[in-house]
This record gives C-alpha cells, sequence and structure tokens, in this order.
C-alpha cells in the first residue's frame, strides 16, 4: 500500500538564533511533537547524531540520506547563515497530512510565516507517494520541490490543489473515481 511523502521549504528571513525568528524557533519543537501524535503520520526525517554544534547540511541524516536544498536556496551551509527550514516526512494518505498542517498548531505558525520567512517565488511544499518500504531522502525532496516548480502538479510531485492518486490518476476528475474503485 502505497504512502504519502512530504516535503516542506521555505527560507527565513535571518539565521537560526536571531531575536526575528525566534518564534518560529519555539514553536518547531511542538509542531514536530503534534505531527509525530497525529493520525497518519508515519515517519520523519531525523538526525541520526545529537551534534547540535552543526548545521543540517553537516549532520547526520542515516536513512534520509545526506541534506539537500532546493535551488532555491541561497542561504548558507553553517549555523551562523543557515536560514532554510525544511522537513520531510512521511504519512498513512493525503487527508492525514491535510488535516494536521492546516487543522493543528502548525496552522498558528502558517498564520505568521510573513513574519519570519521570505516571500516565496518557489513551492513550499511537495507530495509524492512511495511504497511503505521506501525512505525518501532530501536530495528526492529537492528533486521534487523543483520539478513542482517546474512543471506545475504532476504524479511525480503535487500539491493541495491538485493531487494525484498513487495510480498518478488527478483526484479531481471524475473519469479516475471509477478507475480507482
Amino acid at each position: 500500500m502505497p504512502i504519502i511523502a512530504f516535503t516542506t521549504f521555505a527560507i527565513m528571513k535571518a539565521p537560526y538564533g536571531d531575536p526575528s525568528v525566534k518564534g518560529f524557533e519555539d514553536l518547531t519543537p511542538l509542531v514536530f511533537a503534534e505531527a509525530e501524535a497525529s493520525l497518519g503520520f508515519i515517519g520523519r526525517a531525523k538526525e541520526a547524531d545529537d551534534k547540535a554544534h552543526l548545521s543540517n547540511f553537516e549532520r547526520d541524516w542515516g536513512k534520509w540520506g545526506r541534506f539537500a536544498v532546493p535551488r532555491f536556496y541561497d542561504g548558507g551551509r553553517v549555523i551562523a547563515t543557515d536560514t532554510r527550514a525544511s522537513t520531510l516526512s512521511l504519512w498513512s494518505d493525503i487527508n492525514s497530512v491535510h488535516s494536521f498542517v492546516y487543522r493543528s498548531l502548525h496552522r498558528n505558525a502558517l498564520t505568521n510565516r510573513h513574519e519570519w520567512f521570505r516571500k516565496p517565488s518557489w513551492p513550499t511544499y511537495a507530495m509524492w507517494w512511495v511504497s511503505r518500504h521506501t525512505t525518501p531522502t532530501w536530495a528526492e525532496a529537492a528533486a521534487r520541490l523543483e520539478h513542482l516548480y517546474d512543471n506545475g502538479p504532476t504524479p511525480i510531485a503535487f500539491d493541495f490543489h491538485r493531487r494525484f492518486s498513487a495510480s498518478e490518476c488527478p483526484l479531481d476528475l471524475t473519469l479516475c473515481i471509477a478507475v480507482e474503485a
């Protein structure tokens, strides 16, 4: 049974530790905890080491692969200059992800995003289907965000506005419902 891979990507207005993004930093552990307790949550990329003095680019992410960002990122790669905020997670279905994103503490973070993040000209999230025994990598997540930016929603990478089933059928077309049944 396929599951949903979900990635988010944003660029903060200032590096981690700056007072202007403190509200975001303070919310992050609470949002992660809520995600992990959400219906449909399977797992998320976490560092395999406990080396807070290293940037995400330097840390070991285990089965999630070497940390990578999409080409839209123009910030630094060490803690003092790192301005990206990104996640990579697995969910049982699209509705579970949607509920977490828009009906939880995460929604509060979305409400304040203009305070902490640069206005994006790129997609801030992407979804795609994977097999239950697949762990997506950070490099794959970056490639999916770039694909969504370059091509719009397709079965390779899509968003909540134009979703696809695991069999690559657009979920908003009646014709495909019969095929999916």
